[in-house]
């Protein structure tokens, strides 16, 4: 079962940091269709939140297809997000947790950590993105 982790210095709404660490479990696999989420009052008291913030976040799962809620059960995973790369991310997980030790060791904090991949991953996205050309105006004589 998933286990919620807020950011108290994130600038993304507590819903949506609820929201985005379930489909980060669907993607790599720790959520498969049929798991339930933890129950919303759990989820408020371990966190120290309203009930209406959670429930915000499994509407909007809902919403989106991913989840369903059973009245009087819980809410329980619908579908998956991981793709057909899931078999080959435990190595490349082992990978990361290599180079996140070596980070550690050279010294970057988490949040240097987070501003070298999401740089990284700008720059490589972008180089790997196909350029459109602008657009161009078209004159009627």
């Amino acid at each position: 079962m998933i286990e919620f982790v807020l950011d108290s210095r994130s600038k993304v709404n507590t819903y949506m940091q609820l929201v985005q660490q379930v489909k980060q479990a669907l993607r790599v696999g720790l959520l498969a269709p049929g798991d339930q989420l933890p129950k919303v009052r759990d989820v408020a008291q371990s966190l120290a939140i309203n009930p209406n913030t959670v429930l915000k976040a499994y509407r909007e799962l809902e919403i989106e297809g991913l989840v369903g809620g059973r009245p009087g059960v819980g809410t329980f995973v619908q579908r998956t997000l991981a793709g057909a790369s899931l078999p080959n991310q435990a190595e490349l997980r082992d990978d990361l947790v290599a180079w996140l030790r070596r980070a550690q060791a050279a010294g970057l904090t988490a949040e240097d950590v987070v501003a070298l991949v999401e740089t990284t991953l700008r720059a490589t996205l972008t180089d790997d993105t196909p350029q459109k050309e602008p657009a161009r105006a078209v004159r009627e004589d």
